[in-house]
């Protein structure tokens, strides 16, 4: 340091030039050691990994106890005693050696500069304004004046002042303002708007419901503008239901712990599988917000949703339904439409033969199909409707002789073709291709004095047919699964094939249509894997509950792992299962900076100086 400043410095008592060199100096050096040895403690990755991956409010604590730690070792020790030459620099020698107080005040002044300035990058690191404004406060007031008086407040539709409807706008904004209006009105008077704009509702229609009704304008079938209870926080401006949040854990990547986590028709029209043991927790964590929030959007008319699940489930009250279907009670004011609204014989046979042998083996589903189509399609020709179950039966199990009576009802110049079909049936009796004792056997489960009064084919009943799924409907199935369990599971491949059936036959698909099981481990075949894949581009989903793996047969783990789109895991699978989720999760590869707690010496500056040197 006496090298670089004038020798008259250092004669004798050192003066006010000298004092601040040697500040200058011994700062220096306490900077280049302080960096020297951060480098090789990784301080930088062990700040971001300690303080700025974790959320809020542990980020801006960790951010202020460092930010206090840097200014206890600037100001309050002699390690950098360049500040303090910076004092001497700012305050004239006058004021110091002058009014004690006044001295007192700008050394206190400078202090808080020099701290304020040292505690500035925490600040920003650590996100402390985030943090302490306040959740939802505005910037300033003038600001929600400026954007109402511009159009840009929701709250003031501006895509309705925009289109030229102003009238309807300033009546939803005094709906708004009144709090006459709820998300539901919102959510359903916006679709409605939407559909103005596609072609599909005259704009008059539109403008005169809003004038006359205000938020109660577009009203849903069912005059509902909300459901009677809620369990779950939705957001119905985005179409989310918040199911919880991402937990706190090493293993989830750090932009994810602990925020939430939420579901939209866009994440369950890839459909989702959920595994877990069947129970309250796994209903109260998936199931019934997922149906709840679907309700919600079938009262917007923006979906429609059908959810089979069993006796005692709680998803909600009947009141939060349009149709509840009860399998096996009397009480019940709807039926189950047996062929699901069809009127194509070969249809109808292929729906019943998914239900009846999907989850056989050793019967092949198309072979079914056939054997069920030469009965129903003269049936229907002989008599103008499909066959009730007794009838099926009768036709499958009674030999020549119900074929004969079937013969004697059709025509025989106009049925010509039919007759065929029961010349056929009648050739394959007793062969090894037969499967009409297999069938008989299947449909005697629902063929049951408890169902006398279901699966009517007369007229006689108010049926409920998944063809409806062209409206926003609300329909709730429930099955006699403790006291029926074949028969539940019979009826809940044949729904999901009505609904996939269903959603492919819609002239229009704008209507999100949604299937809940909330045990589908029965429903899942190879035919039924196959049309999951399809449900996407119909603008459907479905959401599959299963207690295990195992329930589902072994050949199909891996086509429905990856025919879904959406995983989800319960406490209490098995490793194995573990196992395979994370394969269809697959891998992400991340950098990870961990900091050691030796020194390593290898590539530092220092260390690759010396080996030059010493080449």
């Amino acid at each position: 340091m006496k090298l670089f400043t004038p020798s008259d410095w250092w004669r004798g008592e050192p003066g006010q030039s000298a004092r601040t060199a040697s500040a200058v100096y011994n700062s220096l050096f306490a900077a280049l050691l302080i960096y020297f040895c951060g480098r090789l403690g990784n301080w930088p990755a062990l700040y971001r990994r300690v303080v700025l991956d974790r959320p809020q409010p542990g980020r801006a604590l960790g951010a202020a106890l460092t930010g206090l730690l840097v200014v206890w070792i600037v100001l309050g020790t002699s390690l950098l005693p360049f500040f303090y030459a910076i004092l001497h620099a700012l305050v004239p020698v006058s004021v110091l050696r002058g009014d004690p107080q006044v001295a007192a005040v700008a050394g206190v002044a400078i202090y808080v500069l020099i701290a304020a300035a040292l505690l500035w990058p925490f600040a920003r690191t650590g996100g402390w304004l985030e943090f302490f404004r306040k959740p939802g406060a505005p910037v300033a007031a003038a600001e929600t004046v400026t954007e109402f008086e511009a159009g840009n407040d929701p709250a003031g539709w501006p895509h309705l002042r925009a289109a030229g409807q102003p009238g309807a706008a300033d009546r939803l904004a005094a709906e708004v303002a009144g709090r006459r209006m709820n998300d539901v009105d919102c959510a359903r008077i916006g679709h409605a708007w939407s559909r103005v704009e596609a072609g599909a509702l005259s704009a008059g229609v539109f403008v005169d419901g809003v004038m006359k009704q205000g938020a109660a304008a577009c009203l849903h079938p069912s005059g509902d503008r909300d459901l009677p209870v809620r369990a779950a926080t939705h957001d119905l401006l985005t179409a989310q239901v918040r199911m919880g949040a991402y937990a706190e854990h090493p293993r989830n990547p750090a932009a994810r712990r602990g925020t939430g986590a939420a579901l939209d028709p866009a994440v369950l029209g890839t459909s989702l599988l959920a595994v877990g043991p069947h129970g309250p927790d796994r209903t109260r964590r998936l199931v019934r917000p997922v149906v709840e929030s679907l309700s919600l959007q079938a009262l917007a008319g923006r979906a429609a949703v059908v959810v089979v699940s069993g006796e005692g489930v709680e998803l909600g009250p009947e009141e939060a339904y349009d149709v509840v279907v009860k399998i096996g009670d009397a009480r019940s004011l709807y039926d189950l439409d047996l062929y699901g609204g069809v009127t194509d014989p070969d249809e109808a046979a292929m729906l019943l033969s998914e239900a009846f042998t999907g989850d056989l083996p050793d019967v092949d589903s198309r072979r079914a199909a056939v054997t069920l189509g030469q009965l129903i399609g003269p049936f229907s020709a002989a008599h103008g409707r499909f066959p009730s179950l007794p009838e099926l039966r009768e036709l499958l199990d009674g030999g020549r002789q119900a074929l004969d009576r079937l013969r004697e009802d059709l025509d025989p110049e106009e049925h010509r073709s039919y007759l065929r079909e029961v010349d056929a049936r009648e050739r394959q009796l007793g062969t090894s291709a037969d499967l009409s004792g297999v069938l008989a056997d299947r449909i005697a489960f629902l063929d049951r004095p408890a169902f006398s009064a279901f699966f009517d084919t007369r007229g006689r009943s108010r049926p409920f047919s998944l063809r409806a799924l062209e409206h926003p409907v609300r329909v709730r199935i429930v099955l006699p699964e403790r006291s029926h369990p074949e028969a539940s599971r019979i009826l809940t491949r044949l729904v999901f094939a009505q609904f996939a059936s269903s959603v492919g036959a819609r002239r229009d698909a704008s209507l999100f249509a949604a299937l809940v099981l909330d045990d589908a481990a029965s429903a899942m075949t190879t035919d039924s894997v196959r049309a999951v894949q399809r449900l996407r581009q119909l603008n459907a989903g479905a959401v599959l509950a299963v207690r295990s793996l195992d329930d589902v047969g072994p050949h199909l783990h891996a086509a429905l792992l990856g025919a879904v789109g959406c995983l989800m895991t319960f406490p209490g699978i098995t490793t194995w299962e573990g196992k395979r989720f994370a394969e269809a999760w697959g891998k992400e590869w991340v950098e990870t900076r961990e900091v050691a707690q030796h020194t390593v010496f290898a590539d530092q500056p220092f260390t690759r100086a010396l080996h030059a040197l010493r080449k």
